[in-house]
């Protein structure tokens, strides 16, 4: 009787932690956010926008992300994914900026759109980019990106953080820049008129992503930590039992 009361508690508790697990990891999947979210300032890195489709009724059908102008990237490359059709918007900048290398900037690459595929309720897709170098005299880059539905309806994630420090409901996706070592930069090339160009063949591009892994890992820690929880209880009981 005993042990099976044990049994039942240690369930119980499994139970809670799985649960916990699995409330911890929605949220992340609940906005469009930038994976990883650092980077070397003055490096050059890839970088995916994470789009989750948070509708039942509809499916997700175009993604727009528009990039910084007042610190321009003066590199953008698009990984292509299948069934997309991907279009990067290069102008004029708003005023000129002069990058961290004295030069004088004029253009850049001002959006990319992503449009033609869908991601169905309960996905999410990774749209992969390539970039640099990176600024090294700010803090964060901001992606204001725009989600559009089959049925229509249109959010913007362009929200700044609320004045108290809480999110915003559609916070803006943002690229933290931190400090690095020398050869965090790895080689970084001297600025050059910002240019666009995109990767890969598209009919032969791989349409595995780190969606598959991150489910993967997901799994695995809640699954790691009940085995865990019962493995503990059942040992306690146990050396209880053989004390009697």
């Amino acid at each position: 009787m005993a042990f099976n009361a044990a049994l039942r508690r240690a369930g119980a508790v499994t139970a809670g932690a799985l649960a916990l697990t699995i409330g911890l990891a929605v949220p992340a999947l609940a906005h469009v956010t930038i994976n990883p979210g650092t980077a070397v300032k003055g490096s050059w890195t890839k970088v995916a926008f994470r789009v989750p489709n948070e509708r039942d009724n509809a499916s997700t059908t175009k993604v727009e992300v528009g990039f910084p102008t007042d610190h321009p990237l003066p590199f953008v490359s698009v990984r292509p994914i299948p069934g997309w059709d991907v279009k990067v918007t290069q102008g004029k900048l708003p005023k000129p900026v002069v990058d961290d290398d004295g030069n004088t900037v004029t253009e850049s690459v001002l959006k990319i759109t992503w449009s033609g595929g869908k991601i169905d309720a309960g996905q999410f897709q990774e749209f992969e980019v390539s970039v640099g170098p990176l600024p090294k005299t700010v803090d964060e880059l901001d992606f204001p990106a725009t989600q559009t539905y089959s049925n229509g309806e249109v959010v913007k994630w362009a929200d700044e953080p609320k004045a108290d420090g809480s999110e915003a409901e559609h916070p803006v996706p943002a690229l933290k820049l931190v400090d690095g070592t020398d050869d965090d930069a790895h080689g970084a090339a001297p600025s050059a008129a910002p240019t666009a160009t995109v990767l890969g063949d598209a009919g032969h591009a791989s349409a595995t992503s780190a969606t598959d892994s991150d489910s993967t890992a997901r799994a695995i820690g809640a699954v790691g930590i009940a085995v865990g929880l019962i493995g503990t209880a059942v040992g306690v009981l146990g050396l209880r039992r053989s004390r009697s």
